[in-house]
């Protein structure tokens, strides 16, 4: 994918592709070269980019699949289009994708990293590229406003779905057929994944890696981009205070990094309220200003995580497992994590150890 850079006004002066035919040859070799380079066995990886593009949106996918991550998986990352180069961004420089839509059908994961209008229909040929991604078993993944782009092909009927919250009132009254939750940073329902905006994409793609290689290649992946390990998709998509602001407020950060060392011991709304010396209802309204959720589903989350990584770094038995993390007993623990990630503890150790 290369780069044209627009001087002055954007609106005013339109994106031209260089003429001249070394740089076409560069570009060219240095295609075929990418592609000789990947390995014959990568999952091919399909973003589409349009016209008047976000560059941040764009770049979200690219980051987590495009580049060259030590002891992670690789994948063969295909930039493509379904209107012809060079296709403007909204930061004043233009790209020029070096793949068609033709792209989609040979991808494993198809990525809609967002869209430049919501009240806009997609081209036509990209909803047909897009449904027949569907038919043929890809995963797909709608990024922000990119959710509009699978529900006009209309592969989000019947589903849970989410997009930016200044849309979703507007995504669930066009497209009554699927359901719109406002709330969450990202949703997984029948092998479609969309997300909320911006950094929420970053998100939902960790969950996808997480989903297919395990915790640890999720989490030295997020390391390297120096961003949080994991956000459950459930989280609000913002909080009222995502930060402490009073001493009331720091000793509540303090208590949860607290309850995080002694996940095996019982916890309730009562006992830690009683912890922090306040009231049920005061550390309950707090709690949600400070997290985005309730105290029970922090603590579901929390133990969730840490049952991950025991079930993927050790060979502790399941029912151990299931102590260690607070769990009241293994059935318990296999019925939540069951409902959470789709699969039994047993199964997910035996895809994701080592």
């Amino acid at each position: 994918m290369s780069l044209t850079a627009l001087p002055g006004d954007r609106a005013a002066v339109p994106a031209v592709a260089s003429a001249d035919p070394a740089t076409a040859s560069t570009s060219t070799s240095a295609a075929a070269a990418a592609a000789a380079a990947a390995p014959a066995s990568a999952p091919v990886v399909a973003v589409v980019a349009f016209d008047r593009i976000s560059p941040f949106h764009l770049s979200v996918p690219c980051v987590v699949f495009g580049d060259r991550h030590p002891e992670a998986p690789r994948f063969d990352l295909r930039v493509c289009a379904a209107e012809a180069g060079p296709l403007r961004t909204s930061a004043g420089f233009s790209l020029q994708p070096e793949h068609t839509l033709a792209a989609l059908a040979l991808a494993e994961i198809v990525i809609v990293p967002s869209w430049r209008d919501a009240a806009e229909t997609p081209p036509a040929e990209l909803l047909a590229a897009l449904r027949a991604a569907a038919a043929r078993g890809a995963q797909l993944v709608g990024l922000c406003l990119g959710t509009y782009v699978l529900a006009a092909a209309g592969l989000l009927d019947g589903r849970r779905v989410t997009t930016h919250w200044g849309w979703t009132a507007d995504l669930a009254a066009r497209y009554p057929a699927c359901t719109v939750d406002p709330d969450v940073l990202y949703v997984e329902d029948g092998g479609v994944l969309t997300s909320a905006g911006t950094t929420a994409g970053l998100d939902c793609c960790l969950h996808l890696l997480r989903r297919r290689y395990g915790t640890a290649v999720a989490n030295r992946i997020a390391r390297r981009l120096v961003m949080a390990p994991h956000r459950q998709g459930g989280q609000a998509q913002f909080v009222e205070q995502p930060l402490p602001a009073t001493p009331r407020d720091e000793r509540l950060a303090a208590l949860l990094d607290w309850v995080r060392g002694h996940l095996d011991q019982p916890h309730s709304l009562d006992s830690l309220a009683a912890r922090l010396a306040t009231s049920r209802r005061s550390l309950s309204r707090h709690f949600r200003q400070l997290t985005g959720g309730s105290v029970g589903d922090w603590l579901l989350a929390e133990r969730l995580a840490r049952a991950q990584q025991w079930l993927e770094d050790s060979t502790l038995p399941v029912e151990q497992i299931a102590e260690r993390c607070g769990f009241g007993s293994p059935a318990s623990f296999r019925l939540h994590f069951s409902r959470r990630f789709g699969i039994a503890p047993s199964t997910w150790r035996a895809q994701f150890r080592g």
